[in-house]
């Protein structure tokens, strides 16, 4: 799937600005790309972008208006489904992260055809992929694997591409979920590829590439160790075919997310997944650990960190507050 930039950011009338979660998270990592927002009356959120006609939207280059809320059940409100038909007729794709697919409204399919729009369901690929090869392929890729799953391997990403790209690296993300996807224009919802095809779609994500200097920063999904999610993590790892792995930990889980579980160490997580990774890259490395320390004082941050880097002999680090100059350094010179 690929997105045509800049964007508009529909927000309809969303009672807080937790549920344009996704529309603030493509503002904190695309900023360029987020020429304005379009808010209905009632409308509670706010990114922090001008507010903006579909008319204005237009006139100042505007692509695609994404649908940048979550709400229960996925569904596209029956009262925003004029202003979705509107921006069609003004001559813009219109994406969406919701699970309900925005041509299953006859009005919106039909205002598509007739004005030679296209319309992106970011959760459900728009492709057939191949199966995974294991072939080797020109370029370098790192990929962000967790104890666990939601502990912050999108954020590590991105973190990690800004502060390659600060170093003047050749990195680019590589999206494998619904709001990665709006941040880079680009990528798969690898949870919703059938099983056979995960390591194919990773290899698409990160085709060889033209430099052998050239980073794929991958988003990882799930954790190798979640019952529920190893699938897609063990397609993803072996179909990115990494040179490196950054462990991403939330040190305060006794257990795993939805699940009794109980959490492993990173030592586990260290060696099961390069063990795993070997079979399409035998001279994958882990590069690093991000740790999300969002619940502990940043003393108490700033010194489990330290313990885990002396512990591990990797540098340790939380993408959000510290950044990842380390770890970046570290692929600069040692990968």
């Amino acid at each position: 799937m690929e997105l045509k930039t800049p964007y508009l950011l529909f927000l309809g009338d969303v009672p807080d600005a937790l549920a344009a979660k996704t529309a603030l998270g493509i503002v904190d990592w695309r900023p360029e790309w987020c020429i304005g927002q379009l808010r209905l009356p009632g409308c509670k959120a706010d990114c922090g972008v001008p507010d903006l006609s579909l008319d204005e939207a237009r006139e100042k280059g505007v692509q695609t208006m994404v649908i940048g809320v979550v709400n229960a059940g996925g569904v596209l409100p029956d009262h925003w489904v004029d202003t979705v038909v509107a921006a069609l007729e003004a001559g813009l794709d219109v994406a969406s992260g919701l699970h309900k697919k925005l041509e299953s409204n006859e009005r919106i399919k039909a205002a598509a055809e007739a004005n030679g729009r296209t319309l992106h369901n970011v959760r459900h690929s728009d492709r057939t992929f191949d199966t995974g090869k294991g072939t080797k392929r020109r370029g370098k890729r790192v990929l962000a694997v967790g104890t666990d799953c939601s502990v912050g391997k999108k954020y590590t990403a991105l973190a990690l591409e800004k502060a390659m790209r600060a170093r003047g690296m050749d990195a680019d993300f590589c999206a494998t979920g619904q709001t990665g996807i709006f941040i880079s224009g680009r990528g798969v919802s690898i949870d919703a590829v059938v099983a056979d095809f995960i390591a194919g779609a990773a290899e698409w994500i990160s085709p060889a590439a033209e430099s052998d200097d050239h980073w794929d920063v991958i988003e990882g999904q799930g954790s190798l160790f979640h019952p529920s999610f190893a699938g897609v993590s063990i397609g993803l790892l072996h179909g990115s075919q990494p040179d490196a792995l950054i462990i991403c930990h939330e040190p305060t889980r006794t257990t795993m997310r939805g699940v009794a579980t109980p959490l492993p160490s990173i030592q586990q997580v260290i060696d099961l997944n390069l063990s795993c990774a070997r079979l399409t890259n035998p001279n994958v490395r882990c590069a690093g650990i991000a740790v999300n320390t969002q619940a502990l004082a940043e003393d108490e941050a700033r010194a489990y960190l330290a313990g885990l880097s002396s512990e591990y002999g990797l540098p340790a680090t939380d993408p959000v507050r510290f950044g990842m100059d380390e770890i970046a350094a570290k692929l600069q010179d040692d990968f």
